[in-house]
């Protein structure tokens, strides 16, 4: 596959996949749109080998994302690659002169989710979003463009760390028939919780005030880590502060979703409705650069939330 048959794949898989970031990527300059599709589509790639293989037994798909990750150095070391997304990748990364460093972290990241199924406290569950979304982050600040990358670095992670745990947030029905727990499980012991009662919610179709109430925490939490990333949005160069207000104010939609459903994440899947998306791209697209983000509410303590869960 050519160069921009690579990138046009990565697109496809970017429309279809990451509507949200999509909408969003739609509002940079068309010469870094293709870099951002690349990004995307090797990150969902090998989480599509994570995820969407289970069918197989997990040494299989252990080795499945083996052999990704091995085509992607063998690609690296200059070697040719036999593969529709990698051209569009390696080249990107020659570009901008990426950090290899990231897609270390970012792999090993995946590689977890073959293994792992719980995180015991908030840092466990920090150190896998380093490499599966903190890292996301810091690679996109090169195409982004920034004049402090330096300064930029932090609040670019932080926003990653924001958009995973609103996707754990949504997604925990989803996980859970993956048999997965993203939520700590010194959380859940916070409110009286276990992972029986995260089922039983699913197999329900509805949340219990208790899980609601550990949801509204981890809320809290998310808005935290948005807080923290959104002085960020205004150090990228103005030509792609729409793009990334809109992504973050349209994730941040989510947990007005979710809010407004009183934190039940069961009874359907928060989504942020297309005329709302629409109207967030449209205003990040007349807002002047360097213009506060808001942070999206409202405005959660989760010392609050857990006395009041008492």
């Amino acid at each position: 596959m050519d160069l921009s048959e690579s990138y046009a794949r990565c697109r496809e898989l970017h429309r279809e996949h990451g509507r949200t970031y999509y909408l969003a990527t739609r509002l940079l300059p068309a010469w870094k749109r293709r870099h951002v599709h690349a990004l995307y589509g090797f990150t969902r790639h090998a989480d599509e080998i994570v995820d969407r293989t289970e069918s197989l037994p997990p040494q299989r798909r252990a080795e499945l994302l083996t052999e990704w990750s091995d085509r992607f150095l063998a690609g690296l070391r200059g070697e040719p690659v036999d593969d529709p997304l990698l051209p569009a990748v390696l080249h990107t990364i020659a570009v901008f002169d990426l950090d290899l460093a990231d897609f270390d972290s970012f792999l090993r990241s995946m590689a977890m989710d073959l293994t792992v199924t719980r995180y015991a406290g908030y840092d466990d569950l920090v150190a896998y979003m380093e490499g599966s979304a903190a890292v996301i982050g810091t690679m996109m600040l090169p195409i982004l463009g920034t004049d402090d990358r330096a300064a930029a670095r932090e609040p670019a992670r932080q926003l990653g760390f924001a958009f995973q745990l609103t996707n754990f947030i949504r997604d925990v029905a989803e996980d859970l028939e993956r048999g997965r727990v993203y939520l700590p499980e010194e959380d859940l012991t916070r409110f009286g919780l276990t992972a029986a009662d995260l089922y039983a919610c699913a197999a329900r179709g509805s949340s219990t005030p208790e899980v609601s109430a550990l949801i509204e925490f981890e809320t809290a939490r998310a808005q935290e880590h948005y807080a923290a990333a959104a002085a960020g949005v205004t150090m990228l160069a103005p030509a792609s502060q729409a793009c990334i207000r809109t992504a973050f104010l349209l994730y941040g939609g989510i947990l007005d979703e979710v809010a407004a459903a009183g934190y039940d994440v069961f009874t359907r899947r928060a989504t942020v409705p297309n005329r709302r998306r629409a109207g967030v791209a449209a205003r990040a697209l007349l807002t002047p650069s360097g213009t506060p983000v808001p942070i999206p509410g409202p405005r959660l303590d989760r010392e609050t939330i857990l006395a009041g869960s008492r």
